[in-house]
């Protein structure tokens, strides 16, 4: 009954792959030890080719005298741990009795197994298993900037955009290092722009200690004076006016050291009997003690250089000042030129409308929040003419409030009429037709635009000659379009509503006429 241990034994032909060549190259002692297949069978595994002892899929399938069948590494560590009897039945059973199984083994390596990698879908023959999970794009690999584990597809973006360890350079300094380091050597950089915590102006920060020392505007200083008692702090464009305004003050504070100095090295305190006796301040210093005392003349110096600097920082002052007055007002004339500039390009660009003028109105979604909240919306547009020469009009856009009576949830348009530079050449009141429209912004030719046209009323004050900038009184709809209806089309684009006022006066009503638009009667003069 005995047989030899050889894979040719039962004269089959081994049709294992790479794994089971793989398993045969190994150590006897790492074949021995290793237990069945531990993976998901698609459909499940026949209990025919379960192990007994490790409950998986027979590796390496070994058959006993007995009949029954065992994975080559359990059956050999049960033998050698429990003694030599088979694990089912005790019967003796000794090593050189096992006999390998090719038929089971060659069946096991063709049942469909599931990738055990997560995420991974695959589905293949038990024998391609291993090839499979070294090509997966599922499988776990280990990053080697930070040592931890990530599925294979996403290493490299872990390894760019994620990593701790990846490396990241400075764009102040050019210093590559670690991301997570990067945090730290910002808050050192000496090439980093910071702000001065004084005057926020942004410098590098190895030039921000001679900036405090030197140049910041609001930095803390001390009077120059400090080392002869005074005790004041500003900033430092407020030393020069505290240099000027505390001179006398300054003069005695030197003064009173001075005599402190002189009277200590000319006429040292006496004493009389252990105590102290001080005469009179000057009674015993003569003008000879001051004059030959080098303290005494240096101090003299000093205050000569600093009386002659005060004068000149005072006259420095001075002209500064007149120069900031001079640039105040030559400022002013600046700007007042920029602003009639600005005026007279917008009256300009009002001029080539040519009565065809399109109102651009951007954060509609605030407009209606505003209206929503119950603040009123009204808002006009630019100034626009109807010709070159013409007249010079404005639109008036309300969103009635949710509470106002009849006209709730509308928007409400107006035309005004405004001074123009060329009223005094047109005849007044102003006669002629008005379109309004708010534009349908689809793509394609199906579009649709709500419009409405109306007839000026001459009698009506709206439409006399303004004898202010805008006349404030208007003519135009109440209920021009409801909000509701503005979801029905494309009329908000970009949080953008554009509304277009096409203006014809009563020398080419007969054109208006001939489009074919009847006007409706309107809501009046508002």
């Amino acid at each position: 009954m005995s047989l030899l241990h050889s894979d040719g034994s039962c004269g089959g032909r081994d049709e294992s792959s790479s794994m089971g060549s793989a398993a045969a190259n190994a150590p006897s002692s790492f074949t021995e030890e290793t237990q069945g297949y531990d993976v998901e069978f698609d459909p499940p595994l026949e209990s025919k080719y379960e192990c007994p002892i490790c409950l998986m899929a027979l590796r390496e399938a070994v058959q006993t005298p007995c009949g029954h069948r065992f994975c080559k590494g359990c059956i050999v560590k049960s033998i050698r741990d429990a003694g030599h009897k088979c694990p089912v039945d005790n019967e003796i059973l000794l090593e050189n009795q096992l006999f390998p199984d090719n038929f089971a083994k060659r069946e096991i390596l063709s049942l469909m197994v599931k990738c055990p990698n997560k995420g991974c879908s695959m589905k293949m023959e038990l024998r391609h298993l291993e090839d499979h999970q070294l090509q997966c794009d599922f499988s776990t690999v280990e990053c080697p900037q930070c040592q931890g584990t990530f599925p294979k597809n996403h290493l490299k973006e872990h390894m760019t955009q994620e990593c701790p360890r990846r490396q990241v350079c400075c764009p102040n300094c050019a210093t590559s290092m670690a991301y997570e380091d990067k945090e730290l050597h910002d808050q050192t950089c000496p090439l980093a722009n910071v702000y001065c915590e004084y005057c926020n102006t942004v410098l590098i920060r190895e030039q921000m200690p001679n900036h405090y020392d030197n140049d910041c505007p609001t930095a803390p200083v001390p009077c120059f004076y400090s080392a002869f008692g005074c005790p004041e702090k500003m900033q430092r464009n407020e030393l020069a006016r505290h240099m000027q305004e505390f001179t006398q003050v300054h003069m005695r504070m030197m003064a009173q050291s001075f005599q402190t100095i002189n009277v200590t090295a000319v006429n040292p305190v006496p004493y009389i009997n252990g105590l102290p006796f001080e005469p009179p301040l000057f009674s015993h210093v003569s003008h000879a003690a001051y004059d030959c005392n080098p303290e005494v003349e240096n101090f003299k110096e000093t205050i000569q250089q600093l009386e002659g600097r005060l004068v000149r920082q005072d006259h420095q002052i001075r002209e500064l000042i007149a120069k900031m007055e001079t640039q105040n007002t030559h400022m002013a004339e600046l700007k007042r030129t920029i602003r009639n500039l600005e005026g007279r390009i917008t009256e300009m660009e009002a001029q080539q409308c040519n009565g065809i003028y399109i109102w651009k109105i951007e954060n509609f979604s605030g407009l209606q929040k505003a209206q929503e909240e119950e603040r009123p919306v009204v808002m006009h547009s630019p100034g626009f003419y109807t010709g070159k020469p013409g007249y010079k009009l404005c639109l008036r856009l309300h969103i009635q409030l949710p509470s106002a009576q009849r006209c709730a949830n509308f928007i409400s348009l107006f035309v005004h009429t405004m001074q123009g530079e060329y009223d005094s050449h047109l005849p007044w009141p102003f006669q002629g037709t008005i379109r309004l429209s708010i534009l349908d912004q689809s793509e394609g030719p199906d579009r649709q635009n709500h419009e409405e046209v109306m007839e000026a009323k001459p009698e009506l004050l709206a439409f006399q000659r303004p004898t202010i900038h805008r006349n404030p009184k208007g003519f135009g709809y109440v209920t021009f379009m409801h909000l509701q209806n503005l979801k029905q089309r494309t009329f908000i684009k970009d949080d953008t509503l554009l509304v277009r006022c096409e203006v014809v006066t009563r020398l080419d009503l007969n054109s208006a006429r001939r489009e074919g638009f009847q006007a409706r009667s309107t809501d009046g003069a508002m």
